[in-house]
């Protein structure tokens, strides 16, 4: 009888324990990158550094992209994202591609910037934006963050995609290098980190160059979204690459929802800041990165949690 007891009161603590666990346990999405970028590697380093320093954090990663992104917090199918500042900036004004303004997603942490890229074969003679028409191209799927800065440059040149001999839009950036490799298309748009692992990976098959941003271009975006800035991918970042090109850019950063308890971001981002290193050896851009260029203010509202942070360490 005294066993059944003790047997009892045994079952009966290790489910309270296993209940208590759950209490306290913190499930979330966390929205990364298309195959063959930054992001998905950069997420699945943070979900580590997350996981094992806040407990009971469980973190399901999924791939994704800039707005998906943004979509997929301010509708809770995530709960993080990695995003591009731009695009982020136009939800939170209701620009398009968003049908309204967001009101659940939160700014966390910039990260480092982004370079939106124009790589053509060499051969396909390509020098300008303007060179685009009639040409075939690839590009993500409509309504990601580099497609819709691809049908951006093409209106602010007088073009569309029906201007072009064929538009193409695939999730994966290794399958439009793969495109590019059998001469299926001429031309790709990403928004990735310098150099990127695709184009390097296209360019050990092809010859390739990047095709500049002109300054009437870069001008009228900054007019629309001032999230927008000239950077320069220098001479030699890709083979056969002899002088700097000047580029679209703006920066990856971190979104939570709003929503999301405010120990969990506090942690979250302290973790980034005491990380650095970590997160550099997976993305090279983001050595040196400081607590106060995380809380740099990009026109994106912050997470209370990031807010405790960052004013913690003076860094706001």
């Amino acid at each position: 009888m005294q066993r059944n007891v003790r047997m009892i009161r045994s079952l009966a603590l290790v489910a309270g324990l296993t209940l208590g666990l759950a209490a306290g346990a913190q499930q979330v999405t966390f929205m990364t990158g298309p195959q063959g970028g930054s992001w998905i590697p950069l997420g699945g380093a943070l979900k580590g550094l997350w996981e094992q320093a806040i407990p009971g954090l469980h973190i399901q990663q999924t791939p994704g992209a800039g707005i998906a992104n943004v979509r997929g917090v301010e509708s809770g199918k995530a709960q993080i994202g990695i995003a591009n500042s731009s695009t982020t900036a136009d939800g939170v004004a209701g620009r398009p591609p968003y049908p309204h303004k967001t009101t659940k997603v939160c700014q966390v942490a910039n990260l480092y910037p982004q370079y939106f890229q124009v790589v053509a074969l060499q051969d396909a003679k390509i020098h300008s934006y303007k060179d685009l028409k009639g040409k075939n191209l690839v590009t993500q799927p409509r309504g990601n963050t580099s497609e819709a800065l691809t049908a951006a440059i093409l209106k602010l040149n007088g073009m569309s995609y029906q201007s072009l001999g064929k538009a193409n839009f695939q999730a994966s950036y290794n399958d439009a290098v793969s495109m590019m490799k059998d001469g299926h298309v001429e031309v790709m748009t990403l928004g990735t980190t310098a150099p990127a692992s695709s184009v390097m990976d296209l360019a050990s098959a092809r010859e390739i160059s990047l095709v500049p941003v002109d300054e009437p271009t870069m001008n009228a975006l900054r007019q629309e979204n001032p999230g927008y800035q000239e950077l320069t991918i220098k001479s030699g970042t890709y083979p056969g690459q002899k002088q700097d090109v000047k580029v679209i850019g703006y920066s990856t950063h971190i979104i939570a929802s709003c929503d999301l308890p405010e120990d969990v971001v506090y942690k979250m981002t302290k973790v980034m800041a005491e990380h650095v290193g970590d997160m550099a050896a997976v993305v090279k851009p983001i050595h040196g990165l400081t607590a106060k260029a995380m809380a740099a203010d990009i026109g994106v509202p912050f997470h209370k949690g990031a807010i405790k942070y960052y004013k913690e360490v003076g860094a706001m």
